[in-house]
């Protein structure tokens, strides 16, 4: 069983993928990166990237469909801002994987991964499935 992830709005695995795939790749991260200064006309992103339009459209809508920025139409022009809450939820989420979960003690190592005094490590014939550690937690190693 997966543990559940702390964020309410990414705590759907779906939507935490969606999430950091639209921050995985490098255009996507340059568009964040300049909105972080405040709202941007897209025509400012599209000079500032030297992007072609159709290119930044699709860069912009990824992140707009993983709800990292919003837009806003003034006349003919679009304007995008990072959504903060988004963000933070992200954030959460990846300090929550930083966190170790359910180890009060570091790990034991199986007798047979230290090797023995006289040299010769002898045969591990426990199918990986079976094998069990010191403290009587099974394990592949």
């Amino acid at each position: 069983m997966t543990p559940a992830i702390a964020a309410p709005a990414l705590a759907n695995r779906a939507n935490a993928i969606e999430v950091f795939h639209a921050l995985s790749d490098e255009t996507r991260l340059a568009v964040v990166e300049m909105l972080r200064g405040g709202e941007r006309c897209v025509c400012d992103l599209q000079d500032a990237l030297d992007a072609a339009q159709s290119r930044l459209s699709f860069h912009l809508r990824v992140l707009k469909d993983a709800g990292l920025v919003t837009d806003r139409k003034e006349g003919r022009w679009s304007y995008y801002s990072l959504n903060a809450e988004r963000l933070a939820e992200a954030s959460e989420v990846l300090s929550v994987f930083a966190k170790p979960v359910g180890r009060t003690s570091s790990p034991t190592l199986h007798p047979l991964a230290r090797g023995s005094r006289g040299g010769a490590r002898a045969a591990d014939t426990t199918p990986k499935a079976r094998r069990v550690t010191d403290d009587g937690r099974g394990g592949c190693c």
